[in-house]
């Protein structure tokens, strides 16, 4: 085994394509990270395949704040010890007790299923968007269940772009700081396992697709075109890693990260 790096800093995104949340602490799980992307709009104007109203469409949802209604029954799995003394997988809590409000870019607080959020968020559109609410145990994530992004990608596009580069833009779990110091070093991890902590298993299985929401300024929802042509032009697309949980456990900030093969 060999530690190539440790772990910045873990985020989840309680709501798709609103404000992440920055944690001390992270259970990862197999359908991904505890209580991220729990929640989700669904446009009638999407395509089936990936029905979400995102910042895409929305630039505004970067600059609405999810908080846990019940942060404590938000951290991890409700039985976490004693599934972990028993051998067995742990539980989620009920989707009531994982309920979230929004802090509107107006400092005003709305319950997530609240009928006034949804005509706030398409106060800017026609009405070809109509929204329903959607609610998942899994992370509803674009692809597998787990992003990393390392410090030194960022860094990289930063010096590429001669634009400063906020790692949040690439709405990562994991944001790594690796020894190498290379940027795109996630890229030589496809196909190879990782052991985070003291327990997580994480297989990296592919490279990230990016898209538009990369160019979106994660507090002020300004767009940076740059950024995207830089990584279509010089990086195949790709920036960033996706990989899927074969241990689960507590992550934490800091942890080491070891290649296992």
């Amino acid at each position: 085994m060999s530690i190539i790096g440790k772990v910045d800093s873990l985020w989840r995104y309680p709501v798709k394509s609103m404000r992440g949340e920055e944690l001390e602490e992270a259970f990862a799980g197999y359908p991904g990270v505890y209580g991220d992307r729990v929640f989700a709009f669904k446009s009638s104007a999407s395509p089936a395949g990936f029905p979400y109203f995102t910042a895409r469409e929305q630039r505004k949802l970067l600059q609405y704040q999810p908080r846990f209604r019940y942060p404590g029954r938000a951290a991890c799995p409700v039985n976490l010890t004693e599934a972990a003394s028993m051998g067995a997988g742990p539980l989620s809590a009920d989707i009531s007790e994982l309920m979230v409000d929004i802090e509107t870019p107006e400092g005003k607080t709305l319950a997530i299923d609240d009928p006034v959020l949804i005509e706030m968020l398409l106060s800017d559109f026609d009405k070809k968007h109509q929204l329903t609410l959607m609610r998942s145990h899994r992370a509803m994530t674009d692809c597998r269940p787990v992003s990393i992004f390392s410090l030194q990608s960022a860094q990289q596009l930063s010096e590429e772009t001669e634009t400063p580069i906020d790692k949040r833009r690439f709405r990562a779990n994991v944001y790594l700081d690796l020894v190498s110091g290379n940027g795109f070093g996630e890229n030589e991890l496809v196909g190879r396992s990782l052991k985070i902590g003291s327990k997580v298993i994480v297989r990296v299985l592919e490279r990230d697709a990016r898209c538009a929401m990369i160019t979106l300024d994660p507090d002020t929802s300004e767009r940076t075109p740059a950024v995207l042509k830089k990584v279509a032009q010089a990086h195949e697309g790709m920036a960033g890693v996706y990989g899927a949980v074969l241990v689960e456990g507590l992550i934490q900030k800091g942890d080491s990260i070891e290649i296992l093969n």
